[in-house]
């Protein structure tokens, strides 16, 4: 399910339809987990046990996005590291909180990803992939386990060594040069520097995926 761009036309954010105080409690909530840089297993219980109780009825597309994301983090009642930071993420751009944007080098526009053009036809067996930000297909650990079955690997950051980086199509245009820019910028300037890295949109990545 491709949400991309569904944030802003969601109903969630048409205040006078929904729940307002339920709605401004969410994003305080977020606000204040995120607050300190870091969401810890305890916080996204807490999270998940609030929207079940408070706004599980709106049957809203960014709430159930939510929603699904903390069920299935929290399916082994533990937050990994990339979790927690995904989590982190999602909730920042949730919030609106305003987050310090990286320098950006080049010809990087601040509001325009730098996406390969033309995008290359990805190949699979032994080549390198590094995900970042977040997936509309599922949580990253499910993405990366698709790469792996067509005998890809996954990197655990961006270096000379990848070939693939991938960015997550959720979110608006702050989350996408928030916290996750800095592994864009650095595959900038490895592309650059004339190495085999090539930055794709979760879109394509899954059009060379299913067709």
């Amino acid at each position: 399910m491709d949400l991309h761009n569904e944030f802003e036309n969601s109903k969630f954010f048409h205040r006078a339809r929904i729940d307002r105080r339920a709605a401004d409690a969410l994003v305080g909530l977020a606000a204040g987990i995120t607050a300190d840089g870091v969401v810890n297993a305890t916080e996204a219980v807490f999270l998940k046990q609030w929207l079940e109780n408070n706004l599980a009825h709106l049957n809203d597309p960014v709430i159930n996005l939510l929603y699904s994301r903390l069920a299935c983090m929290l399916q082994d009642d533990a937050l990994d590291k990339d979790e927690s930071l995904e989590l982190l993420n999602m909730l920042r751009g949730f919030s609106g909180v305003n987050i310090e944007r990286p320098k950006v080098i080049g010809a990087v526009a601040p509001t325009d990803l730098p996406f390969n053009s033309p995008a290359p036809d990805l190949m699979w067996d032994g080549r390198m992939f590094v995900f970042t930000g977040v997936m509309a297909f599922g949580p990253r650990k499910e993405c990366q386990a698709l790469v792996e079955e067509r005998g890809g690997l996954i990197g655990g950051g961006v270096s000379k060594k990848v070939h693939y980086l991938v960015v997550g199509s959720v979110g608006n245009e702050q989350w996408r040069h928030s916290t996750y820019g800095t592994k864009i910028i650095k595959a900038v300037e490895l592309r650059e520097a004339g190495a085999s890295i090539a930055i794709v949109g979760e879109d394509h990545w899954q059009r060379m995926l299913f067709g």
